[in-house]
């Protein structure tokens, strides 16, 4: 790569072993959702994240929503939800009828804070949805108690978290349910895609139905010596994966371990670069988690414009953007709490490049340019 082609900020890790799992897919003339590939990457990736049960889904959203919709939420109830997130994660309990409520958020690690959690309960309270933010898990003990301590259940937003641990549990192991996102930005992808993931075989065969429009998939009837014909008894939907792109999913999960090498070594080094720079704080790893780096985000003092700090580094090539969003600050949730924590980090995150292909020189390359990008 040429120095002065710009450094992306997110990148998969894709070659000719995708490529001919997608060729072997295309020969067993098996391309459409919930098949034989699906089946096979379902099963290695429950025993990657230590639950009994996972079905794959056409991407985190529909995980979120199909989760929320076999754990009974209803118009009326209300659920909690981590402020620091995408807003699929208050958008699924939107589109489940509910309303989410944002808990403000831990100001090291930006995951739900547990006593704003508490706070927040009230006799319409069903859930807690906690994200884990950048895909570092948040403080699951805590929030398992408090579930427990009000008859709530506890739904891990585990989008960013594939290889992530907790007090060494693996992140999707944490809860009652968990979704995961294998969008191109995370640390194993199909360029869409996701999963949803249980120790409870009701709700996961619950989703399954739903997820294929209400009733079981086909492959359930394959070989069969009748000649079966599935009943509709509830709405459902089309949220399946391809059988093509979970025959990527089965490459990117034998690559997982060396993707999380790779991504862990660049935060290793923007560390030791940055851990010490005036303006710029870099974020924490808790020693009793792992983290797996699908984002790299710094958080920029006070004092300095983040926006045009971003642009500066970006008129160098190197890419960046803001960390993630405040939820309750969007719009469409009507902007009815203040929750200053987050809505503070909202404004001085800045993400820079982070992904399993980075060069040395690339993350050099960062390295100078953020350095002398920020005021003097």
């Amino acid at each position: 790569m040429s120095e002065h082609e710009p450094v992306v900020l997110g990148q998969p890790t894709v070659g000719d072993e995708e490529l001919a799992a997608v060729a072997e897919v295309f020969r067993s003339g098996w391309l459409a959702g919930a098949g034989p590939a699906c089946r096979r990457f379902e099963e290695r990736f429950a025993k990657t994240v230590g639950t009994a049960h996972a079905l794959t889904t056409s991407n985190c959203g529909s995980a979120l929503f199909l989760g929320l919709r076999v754990l009974g939420v209803k118009p009326g109830d209300e659920v909690i939800v981590g402020d620091y997130t995408f807003p699929a994660t208050g958008h699924a309990v939107l589109q489940a009828g509910a309303t989410p409520v944002f808990a403000d958020i831990r100001p090291d690690v930006w995951s739900a804070d547990p006593a704003s959690i508490e706070a927040l309960i009230t006799p319409r309270t069903v859930g807690i949805l906690a994200v884990d933010v950048a895909g570092q898990p948040g403080d699951f003990d805590e929030y398992r108690a408090i579930a427990d301590k009000h008859g709530l259940w506890l739904f891990e937003d585990a989008a960013c978290a594939a290889g992530a641990t907790y007090k060494t549990r693996p992140a999707g192991s944490l809860a009652d349910l968990a979704a995961f996102s294998f969008h191109g930005r995370k640390g194993i992808t199909a360029g869409e895609g996701g999963a949803l993931v249980s120790d409870r075989e009701d709700l996961i065969a619950h989703a399954r139905k739903l997820h294929t429009y209400g009733i079981e998939p086909a492959i359930t009837r394959e070989g069969s010596g009748a000649l079966p014909i599935p009943e509709f008894h509830e709405l459902g939907y089309n949220f399946r994966l391809s059988d093509v792109q979970a025959a990527i999913m089965n490459v990117q999960l034998d690559r997982l371990p060396d993707l999380l090498a790779a991504r862990r070594s660049v935060a290793k080094r923007y560390h030791e670069a940055f851990e010490n720079l005036p303006g710029i704080d870099v974020p924490v790893e808790l020693p009793d988690r792992e983290h797996p780096w699908q984002a790299y985000i710094l958080t920029v003092a006070p004092e300095i414009d983040r926006d045009a700090l971003a642009l500066r580094i970006r008129e160098q090539g190197v890419q960046c953007n803001f960390g993630t969003y405040a939820s309750h600050l969007q719009p469409i949730y009507g902007k009815k709490q203040t929750l200053p924590v987050s809505a503070d980090l909202f404004a001085r995150h800045l993400a820079i490049p982070m992904h399993a292909n980075l060069t040395d020189a690339q993350v050099d390359r960062v390295i100078g340019t953020v350095s002398a990008a920020l005021p003097s």
